[in-house]
Protein backbone atom coordinates (compact mmCIF):
# COMPACT_ATOMS: atom_id res chain seq x y z
CA UNK A 1 0.00 0.00 0.00
CA UNK A 2 1.19 3.30 -1.02
CA UNK A 3 0.94 6.23 1.57
CA UNK A 4 3.15 9.00 0.41
CA UNK A 5 1.56 11.87 0.56
CA UNK A 6 2.09 14.99 -2.13
CA UNK A 7 2.98 18.53 -1.22
CA UNK A 8 2.84 21.40 -2.91
CA UNK A 9 5.61 23.41 -1.90
CA UNK A 10 4.47 26.75 -2.49
CA UNK A 11 2.12 25.83 0.09
CA UNK A 12 4.63 23.59 2.73
CA UNK A 13 5.70 26.65 4.44
CA UNK A 14 3.37 29.25 4.31
CA UNK A 15 0.22 28.46 6.68
CA UNK A 16 -2.08 31.57 6.82
CA UNK A 17 -4.48 30.54 8.90
CA UNK A 18 -1.71 29.50 11.95
CA UNK A 19 -0.21 32.84 11.04
CA UNK A 20 -3.64 34.64 11.12
CA UNK A 21 -3.88 32.72 15.01
CA UNK A 22 -0.37 33.97 15.86
CA UNK A 23 -1.62 37.66 14.71
CA UNK A 24 -4.99 37.57 16.33
CA UNK A 25 -2.99 36.75 19.84
CA UNK A 26 -2.04 39.95 20.06
CA UNK A 27 -4.80 41.66 18.49
CA UNK A 28 -7.86 40.28 19.52
CA UNK A 29 -11.28 40.08 17.10
CA UNK A 30 -11.10 43.85 16.18
CA UNK A 31 -7.68 44.89 16.43
CA UNK A 32 -8.33 47.23 19.45
CA UNK A 33 -5.91 48.01 22.05
CA UNK A 34 -7.75 47.22 24.99
CA UNK A 35 -6.77 43.69 24.32
CA UNK A 36 -5.18 42.36 26.90
CA UNK A 37 -1.52 41.12 26.30
CA UNK A 38 -0.34 37.79 26.94
CA UNK A 39 2.34 37.21 30.53
CA UNK A 40 5.58 38.53 29.47
CA UNK A 41 7.18 35.12 28.89
CA UNK A 42 4.17 34.09 26.48
CA UNK A 43 4.55 37.74 24.85
CA UNK A 44 8.32 36.25 23.97
CA UNK A 45 7.13 33.44 22.49
CA UNK A 46 4.47 35.14 20.61
CA UNK A 47 6.83 37.66 19.55
CA UNK A 48 8.98 35.33 18.18
CA UNK A 49 6.54 33.44 16.48
CA UNK A 50 5.69 36.83 14.05
CA UNK A 51 9.60 37.51 13.72
CA UNK A 52 9.34 33.62 11.99
CA UNK A 53 5.75 33.90 10.80
CA UNK A 54 7.53 37.13 8.95
CA UNK A 55 10.71 35.98 7.47
CA UNK A 56 8.74 33.13 5.88
CA UNK A 57 5.78 35.37 4.48
CA UNK A 58 8.05 37.81 3.10
CA UNK A 59 9.91 36.37 0.51
CA UNK A 60 6.78 34.32 -0.86
CA UNK A 61 4.15 37.83 -0.77
CA UNK A 62 7.28 39.70 -2.83
CA UNK A 63 7.60 36.77 -4.76
CA UNK A 64 3.96 36.85 -6.19
CA UNK A 65 3.68 40.10 -6.53
CA UNK A 66 7.07 40.50 -8.56
CA UNK A 67 4.92 38.37 -11.28
CA UNK A 68 2.32 41.02 -11.50
CA UNK A 69 2.67 43.97 -14.28
CA UNK A 70 4.75 46.90 -12.58
CA UNK A 71 2.10 49.36 -12.78
CA UNK A 72 -0.17 46.98 -10.59
CA UNK A 73 -1.75 48.42 -7.94
CA UNK A 74 -1.79 45.14 -6.26
CA UNK A 75 1.74 45.02 -6.65
CA UNK A 76 2.61 48.59 -5.39
CA UNK A 77 0.51 48.01 -2.03
CA UNK A 78 2.03 44.67 -1.67
CA UNK A 79 5.49 45.36 -1.67
CA UNK A 80 4.96 48.58 0.53
CA UNK A 81 3.61 45.94 2.65
CA UNK A 82 6.75 44.28 2.52
CA UNK A 83 8.76 46.97 3.40
CA UNK A 84 6.60 48.11 6.30
CA UNK A 85 6.94 44.34 7.77
CA UNK A 86 11.13 44.15 6.83
CA UNK A 87 11.08 47.87 8.74
CA UNK A 88 9.74 45.97 11.49
CA UNK A 89 11.65 43.36 11.99
CA UNK A 90 14.73 45.44 11.96
CA UNK A 91 13.46 47.04 15.06
CA UNK A 92 14.20 45.58 18.74
CA UNK A 93 11.63 43.93 21.08
CA UNK A 94 11.94 47.06 23.53
CA UNK A 95 13.30 47.43 26.95
CA UNK A 96 10.16 47.80 29.14
CA UNK A 97 6.76 45.64 29.38
CA UNK A 98 4.72 48.80 27.32
CA UNK A 99 7.06 48.80 24.60
CA UNK A 100 7.58 44.98 23.87
CA UNK A 101 3.46 45.01 23.98
CA UNK A 102 3.79 47.67 21.27
CA UNK A 103 6.50 46.66 19.09
CA UNK A 104 4.48 42.81 19.04
CA UNK A 105 1.25 44.35 17.85
CA UNK A 106 2.89 45.96 15.66
CA UNK A 107 4.58 42.69 13.96
CA UNK A 108 1.39 40.85 14.26
CA UNK A 109 -0.66 43.83 12.24
CA UNK A 110 2.17 43.18 9.69
CA UNK A 111 1.76 39.77 9.87
CA UNK A 112 -2.03 39.99 9.20
CA UNK A 113 -1.54 42.46 6.29
CA UNK A 114 1.15 40.33 4.75
CA UNK A 115 -1.69 37.36 5.01
CA UNK A 116 -4.14 39.50 3.44
CA UNK A 117 -1.65 40.16 0.16
CA UNK A 118 -0.42 36.67 -0.01
CA UNK A 119 -4.59 35.36 -0.28
CA UNK A 120 -4.92 38.21 -2.29
CA UNK A 121 -1.83 37.54 -5.11
CA UNK A 122 -2.92 33.77 -4.89
CA UNK A 123 -6.78 34.78 -6.28
CA UNK A 124 -8.27 33.90 -2.93
CA UNK A 125 -9.20 37.57 -1.98
CA UNK A 126 -10.99 39.77 -4.44
CA UNK A 127 -8.03 41.54 -7.00
CA UNK A 128 -9.78 44.35 -7.50
CA UNK A 129 -7.91 47.75 -8.02
CA UNK A 130 -9.68 49.59 -5.21
CA UNK A 131 -8.55 47.81 -2.21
Amino acid sequence: MNTTVHHDTDTDLVDVETMRETAALLLGPDDGPDALPPNPTELHMVTTMLRGHLALLIPEVEARAGRLPKDSAPRYTALACVGEARRKLGVGDGCTPAVRVAVARKLARCLSALCHHYERLDGHAPTDEQS
